[in-house]
């Protein structure tokens, strides 16, 4: 067996035709070619997939029950393949638990880093606190002036309502003479009353001494009674020259000003999955679901009488009975109207802010006179108005119809708990701090600035003992975020809420930490999302991964990674049915001397996309302006969009980008034109949103979400397809309509798996296998619906026809040929028509997407915005692409792309560069104007990296 070598023989998973490769250990490799040219069939479905199975041979007889169910992937023989850890592009878990801090393992540091070594301070009045034993406590009241005379107590009720009868009985009982209630000593063989109304403090007197030598043992033992009597804590005066003082001791942690005690100081403290540490309001999540004003009044220049209140406008209603439960609404604003003395036809936003809390909130505790009507008969009555958002939150928890709570719900938002005020855990465990600053100030910060914050921490000599290690490893995962250009994300950054990329590279950087070596590592364009400034820092953690002793594959398309690579295998040299060969395997320069390599041509500059020799100018002159945008990063920025034209947006990552782009102009304009509830990103206004008449965003998030979706289905497709089917003889004379060919009915599906083609294994500790069906073998009809066969082809044959392959077969159904035609345009003729949308890459879902668009008869106004569209794609695939993009731009539309890729943003007619760092440091402006205004602007990354494609 060759230990320096990973040897493939007859690899024959999806579209490889049976390739033979050696691959190096130790290297770094890229594996590049054209969409669908089999990267990820040879990467992640032959190498990895054979790497995994073999994993789990090795594990119990429990988990290799499954294994015969476990496709084996074809080939016929691989040699030298160590563990494989797949780091793929994909979006990670959603649970709003999981955060950058959590998912990289740096919270668990941190959380011992301040069990150990913080400082804990009282959360009512900020004192530094520490415990103190019975020494301690007896030490300190030694040092207290000869002569002054000191009662020590017990403390057992602090500010609480209540008789107390039992308790004072019980301490009687006791053999305990005095107690002193509300400050005031009080015998107990006196009859002792208090008020059950009002709140008490009862402590015994355990003992009343004078300081003086020879009293420590009796001090000793009263210091240990009245602690054990109350749990930890002891309560003591000092009486001199009249005067008299009071001190608090602790066993626990405890102020000794206001009484608080703390629990031990331990990691689950810090912990928002604990109880011990999460908030009791939120439970640990930081945040709450609550009705939003916003939502509720979303257009404010409306008045109530034209529907200010959504809710209660008339048709929304919330049960069958609409309009009567909209009339009843409007008749209560009406009387609250009369009582406060304000117009219904006056615009909301000019009511004053004491009737628009009214409105919103109630009347509190002001009774109001109601009018209504029953049997036909008016009567009045005087009640207080409950008010719109609690009249909602009552309907949602008390009602028991899911159509009453699924029409409150879209009133509903998300918004910081306001018992930790987004922070997730207990005021005591937010007290404790290192060098000023509480766990939750350290996660808000962005790993830049913890880099720097933990680079800079001094510690003494005893905390460098108990923590240096742990400081270590959290400074090292701190360095790795860095090294892979992740540096402007905040700790406390919800994982659910990152990009493909960037979870990618979290991923990454969570290997890097694990310090494994003799594993193969398989990423999948992890240079998505990242500037080509950061590259390098990627590259060179990449590399160290390697000089580790790792094998690093990646599938990548970037020019920069291709050429920093120690081995390219270049598949090729079609997609789909033409491809799945190796077109060249071995240097950059075998790559670039092989005349077949379409990379090669590219990487030699032979091909290239061509520059446009004039850049558009705007439509009429028309601009979309948005102005004082101010969201996350945004520095209040003005940023003008030039109508009719191909724009691109860049910036390093953190930049404010996507905050600019998605969160603010696109959710603005999604209210604007289809009253969507989205909030948008704080900005002052817009100007020349009538230029435009719509907007549409083709992102990378998948056209389904189950194996029931695929291309046929997402684009309108399949439906001309199921017609023709049903018109075919045979078909017509069983009787099978439009429906018998859907895999989502019952009558022509197969029964067993239900038209999935899956069926669904669980593996418990495992993920979930999915295995052909044993009785439809993944056809997913019935026997009798693929007896109807069009040219020889059953259903599931031209489901499982490529894009090419199916345009051939149609070619004369106009319809159908049609929507193939904008399918293949796009770079995806290598596609399956039934292929599940969950096997489909982002950039394969939005171009997807984006043929449906295309097919669709438009106005010229619109507006489409892409993030990354390139993901996925090679230089061939771009050069495609953009011709598609420019034809929209052609019928006068406006392209708005979010891009990192110098081959697109060479193309563009206008950039707008933010920066010029990330997080913090970025929001800005930093240039706009044509690719060639760019490049002489020094401020500009973007420019500079531009200079060398121009």
């Amino acid at each position: 067996m060759s230990r320096n070598k990973i040897i493939i023989k007859g690899a024959r998973e999806h579209n490889l035709k049976g390739i033979d490769l050696e691959i190096l250990r130790n290297e770094l490799v890229v594996i590049t070619g054209l969409s669908g040219s089999g990267k990820s069939s040879l990467a992640f479905d032959t190498l990895y997939a054979e790497g995994q199975r073999r994993y789990v041979e090795s594990l119990s007889s429990y988990a290799r029950q499954f294994l015969e169910q476990m496709s084996k992937p074809k080939v016929d023989y691989i040699e030298g393949l160590s563990p494989a850890i797949s780091i793929e592009q994909r979006k990670v878990s959603s649970n709003p638990r999981s955060t950058v801090a959590t998912r990289t393992e740096i919270y668990d540091y941190l959380r011992l880093i301040f069990a150990h070594i913080g400082e804990p301070h009282c959360y009512s009045c900020g004192r530094k606190i520490q415990p103190q034993t019975i020494e301690d406590m007896s030490n300190q009241i030694m040092q207290f002036r000869k002569g002054s005379l000191i009662q020590i107590m017990s403390p057992l009720v602090r500010g609480r309502k209540g008789e107390y009868r039992d308790l004072l009985e019980e301490i009687t009982r006791e053999g305990y003479l005095r107690v002193r209630i509300d400050g005031r000593i009080r015998l107990l063989e006196e009859e002792v009353f208090l008020d059950k109304n009002k709140k008490h403090t009862i402590e015994i007197v355990v003992d009343r001494l004078e300081v003086k030598k020879g009293i420590e043992t009796r001090l000793t033992d009263s210091l240990e009674t009245a602690s054990n009597r109350s749990g930890g804590l002891v309560l003591v005066t000092q009486k001199l020259d009249e005067k008299e003082k009071e001190y608090v001791f602790s066993r626990h942690f405890a102020c000794s000003h206001c009484g608080i005690s703390y629990q031990e100081i331990s990691p689950r403290m810090f912990s928002f999955n604990s109880p011990y540490g999460a908030c009791p309001v939120c439970n640990g999540l930081g945040t709450q679901q609550s009705i939003d004003p916003d939502l509720v009044v979303p257009d404010r220049a409306r008045s109530l009488n034209e529907g200010a209140v959504v809710p209660w406008n008339v048709g929304v209603g919330f049960h069958r009975w609409a309009r009567t439960a909209a009339g009843y609404y409007f008749r209560r604003l009406a009387s609250v109207a009369e009582h406060y003395d304000f117009s219904l036809d006056e615009p909301f936003e000019s009511l004053s802010e004491k009737a628009q809390k009214i409105i919103l909130y109630g009347s509190d505790s002001e009774k109001i006179k109601f009018t209504e009507q029953r049997g036909g008969e008016f009567y009045e009555y005087w009640t207080a108005f409950e008010g719109v958002i609690p009249n909602l939150e009552r309907r949602y928890k008390d009602s028991g119809s899911n159509y009453v709570q699924e029409e409150i719900s879209k009133y509903i938002r998300e918004t910081p708990c306001p018992g930790c005020s987004g922070a997730r855990l207990r005021k005591e465990s937010l007290a404790v701090t290192l060098k000023g600053m509480s766990i939750y100030e350290i996660v808000k910060l962005s790993i830049k600035e913890n880099d720097t914050f933990f680079s800079n921490l001094k510690l003494s000599s005893r905390q460098q003992l108990i923590a240096g290690e742990i400081l270590k490893e959290i400074k090292k995962r701190l360095g790795f975020m860095v090294s892979v250009g992740l540096d402007y994300l905040t700790l406390d950054r919800r994982v659910g809420t990152l990009s493909g990329g960037e979870a990618e590279r979290i991923r990454l950087a969570t290997q890097i930490g694990s310090g494994l070596v003799g594993v193969i590592y398989i990423l999948d364009e992890p240079t998505i999302g990242l500037h080509q400034r950061d590259n390098k820092r990627l590259l060179d953690t990449l590399k160290g991964l390697r000089d580790m002793g790792n094998t690093i594959i990646v599938v990548e398309h970037d020019r920069s990674t291709i050429e920093a690579a120690d081995h390219i295998i270049d598949l090729g040299p079609g997609a789909g049915e033409h491809g799945g060969e190796v077109v060249v395997s071995g240097s950059l320069q075998d790559v670039i001397d092989c005349e077949a390599s379409l990379t090669g041509k590219y990487l030699k500059n032979e091909l290239k996309i061509s520059i446009p020799t004039i850049r558009r100018q705007p439509r009429d002159n028309q601009y979309l302006e948005i102005i004082g945008a101010e969201e996350h990063n945004l520095k209040k920025i003005n940023v003008k969009f030039p109508l009719g034209t191909f724009i691109c947006i860049t910036g390093v990552s953190g930049s404010g980008k996507s905050t600019l782009v998605e969160e603010t102009l696109y959710r603005a304009l999604a209210r604007h034109f289809y009253k969507s509830r989205m909030k948008p990103g704080k900005y002052e206004r817009m100007e020349g949103i009538h230029f435009i008449d719509k907007v549409i965003v083709i992102d990378q998030s998948p056209i389904g979400r189950t194996p029931r979706s695929n291309p046929a289905t997402y684009t309108g497709l399949f439906t001309p397809i199921r017609q023709l089917f049903s018109q075919i003889e045979e078909a017509r004379m069983r009787g099978y309509q439009l429906g018998r060919f859907s895999f989502n009915v019952k009558r022509g599906r197969c029964q067993r798996c239900k038209g999935e083609g899956m069926i669904k294994i669980e593996m418990q500790f495992l993920p979930d296998v999915y295995v052909p069906c044993d009785v439809c073998k993944g056809k997913r009809y019935s026997k009798e619906t693929l007896q109807i066969k069009y040219k020889g082809k059953n259903i599931a044959d031209v489901l499982d026809l490529t894009v090419e392959e199916a345009l051939k077969f149609f070619r004369n159904i106009p319809r159908v040929r049609r929507k193939l035609e904008t399918l293949n345009d796009v770079g995806l003729g290598y596609v399956h028509l039934g292929q599940p949308a969950t096997t489909l890459s982002g950039g394969e879902a939005q171009r997807v997407k984006l043929s449906r668009e295309l097919s669709k008869l438009g106005t010229g106004k619109t507006l489409y915005i892409l993030d990354e569209p390139t993901t996925g794609l090679h230089f061939a695939d771009i050069d495609k692409l953009l011709s598609v993009l420019n034809r929209l731009v052609d019928k006068e539309n406006t392209i708005l792309v979010i891009e990192h890729n110098p081959e697109v943003i060479k193309v563009a007619d206008y950039i707008i560069d933010l920066g010029p760092e990330g997080g913090e440091e970025g929001g800005e402006l930093v240039a706009c104007g044509s690719p060639e205004e760019i490049v002489r602007n020094k401020r500009s990354y973007t420019g500079e990296i531009l200079k060398k494609f121009l």
